[in-house]
């Protein structure tokens, strides 16, 4: 399989009570049609703290094979004849970080294949989203110290790394869908069993005093405002789950 380099972040704010009805389409009826065009849809989720918010990440092999993708896919048939329900439960679709990967982990690379999905009984997991608002120009060297001295104390603490990304440069070549641009961001992906393992990994990372007095205060004294935190649960069809 070709190595995909470039990665979308997406979060909806939806109208209330519309997102199982947005669920329900885009699981039935947006995830082939994307991947036969070479876009690979790497997860769906539910926000557990907002239940207007759907979230979920696809990637795509360059900047120019994004193009030709997205530009067949939103004139093709199926978003022709599915586009306009999708839309109707959405207040807004433009929360889009468009990214790349860094930081010496390899992107979800726990994720089954798409013909492997039917094989398990359930999706499982809590995949938590952490997103830090960086100066301009700052976010390798953030990059590194989070490969260097974050990484490995998380990864102690029993969090499975799901990703690692920084912002992609690249303008934004399809603009009939917006992405926030001229924003500086480091992202970094987290999967836990359940609840209980969450709240244990955190437990874990409190008791830490490497991570308490020296490495989350390095890393939160470079961004411009608080990590933004996200705790989201897969989709029955998300590849990315515990």
């Amino acid at each position: 399989m070709s190595q995909h380099t470039v990665f979308e972040l997406r979060r909806y704010r939806l109208r209330p009570q519309s997102r199982e009805t947005l669920i329900s389409l885009f699981d039935s009826r947006f995830v082939e049609p994307q991947e036969a065009l070479g876009i690979s849809v790497k997860g769906q989720f539910r926000d557990l703290d907002d239940p207007d918010a759907f979230v979920w990440f696809r990637s795509f092999e360059t900047m120019e094979a994004r193009l030709e993708a997205l530009a067949s896919f939103y004139s093709g048939s199926v978003w022709k004849e599915y586009g306009q329900a999708a839309n109707a439960t959405m207040l807004n679709s433009d929360n889009v970080l468009l990214l790349r990967s860094t930081g010496g982990v390899q992107p979800f690379a726990h994720n089954l294949q798409r013909n492997q999905e039917a094989e398990r009984a359930e999706t499982g997991g809590i995949v938590v989203t952490n997103i830090c608002a960086l100066a301009p120009g700052t976010e390798d060297d953030f990059a590194r110290f989070f490969s260097e001295h974050a990484l490995p104390v998380i990864q102690a603490a029993g969090a499975r790394i799901d990703g690692a990304f920084v912002t992609e440069r690249s303008a934004n070549s399809f603009p009939r869908l917006p992405v926030r641009e001229g924003e500086t961001v480091f992202v970094w992906l987290e999967c836990h069993k359940d609840e209980e393992s969450a709240a244990g990994y955190r437990d874990r990372l409190r008791q830490n005093a490497s991570w308490i007095d020296d490495v989350y205060p390095r890393m939160d004294g470079q961004c411009w405002r608080r990590i933004e935190v996200a705790r989201l649960t897969p989709t029955s069809r998300s590849l990315c789950a515990w």
